[in-house]
């Protein structure tokens, strides 16, 4: 099958060329970037290039995952475009394509704000201008159908592993130089993904029948969720780091307003503040029945996605010399 991949230079999108390059398929990625994993260097918001580039490909299939997707953004949803109207312009794209069987949409957990479950696919609570952004993403593929072909929403949680952001490999980092520290003794549960695992999710919503995929949402994260001081736990051991300490929550609520104080001062890369410590500390779970349904059982534990994730930084490490 042929598969058109947008944001390929990306941490997901990468991973999902290479992915089903692996099992036989005939992926191709498409970038506003150039990388590994990107055939087609091509802007979402440049609407006749997108278009020639789509019917040159003639993909049976489109995965998008193009987007902005830092929260910076405080002025208005113009900083935003590529979130929506550059699905205007991917639909119109794959409208003139007819090759083009089924889309799958990508989303964010952010339609609604950290912490609140929805009580249905179109109850939303965007506490950033990203997050509303990804709520016109959906809207937008409502209003027009998908382009009239079978598509699907997906909305993925926050995503470790080998190849992820530096703001996770800095805290990845902390951890391993005994700088971390935990907020409070109490577990902190959260659906978060492995990166082979969301990939091989991806893989399987191409694969379904249709009934099984067209017009639903589905959250992307693994089955069970983690419990982040076991998890980091998990990092101090192999990396052979020193024990994480325990930090009282009214001691971290101080430290977290010398870092809102620090912040206002101009001094924007300190490490902690209160939207942090509320990050930290705000549990989310999903339900991932219909995910699980449709994609099956994961090729990741846990403890395999951390094994791989300290090779991968150890590798960094050392190419690094």
């Amino acid at each position: 099958m042929k598969v058109l991949v947008t944001g390929s230079s990306g941490f997901i999108g990468g991973a999902l060329v290479r992915r089903l390059k692996a099992e036989g398929w005939n992926p191709a990625g498409l970038d506003k970037r150039s990388g590994a994993a990107t055939d087609y260097v091509c802007d979402l918001l440049d609407a006749a290039r997108l278009e020639e580039t789509v019917r040159e490909f003639s993909p049976d299939a489109v995965v998008h995952l193009a987007a902005r997707i830092d929260i910076d953004e405080t002025a208005n949803l113009a900083g935003y475009a590529a979130n929506i109207e550059g699905v205007q312009n991917l639909i119109a794209a794959i409208r003139l394509t007819p090759s083009i069987k089924r889309a799958i949409w990508t989303s964010s957990q952010l339609v609604c704000r950290v912490g609140y479950v929805p009580r249905n696919d179109t109850d939303y609570m965007a506490d950033t201008l990203y997050g509303q952004s990804k709520v016109r993403t959906e809207q937008i593929v409502r209003e027009q159908d998908g382009a009239g072909r079978e598509w699907c929403l997906v909305r993925p949680t926050t995503v470790w592993g080998p190849g992820m952001s530096a703001h996770y490999q800095r805290f990845l980092r902390m951890i391993q130089r005994g700088h971390y520290f935990h907020v409070g003794n109490s577990p902190l549960w959260k659906s978060y993904s492995y990166i082979e695992n969301i990939v091989f999710q991806y893989q399987r919503l191409l694969e379904a029948e249709a009934g099984l995929v067209h017009r639903k949402v589905f959250y992307l994260a693994d089955y069970e969720p983690i419990d982040l001081l076991a998890w980091s736990d998990a990092f101090q051991r192999g990396f052979g780091a020193r024990p994480i300490r325990h930090m009282p929550v009214a001691a971290a609520v101080a430290l977290a307003r010398c870092g809102d104080a620090a912040n206002a001062l101009g001094m924007r890369s300190f490490p902690f503040n209160t939207r942090r410590l509320n990050n930290i500390r705000t549990q989310y779970q999903f339900d991932l029945t219909a995910t699980k349904a449709v994609c099956g059982p994961l090729p990741r534990t846990t403890e395999q996605g951390v094994k791989e994730t300290i090779d991968w930084l150890n590798d960094l490490s050392s190419n690094s010399k």
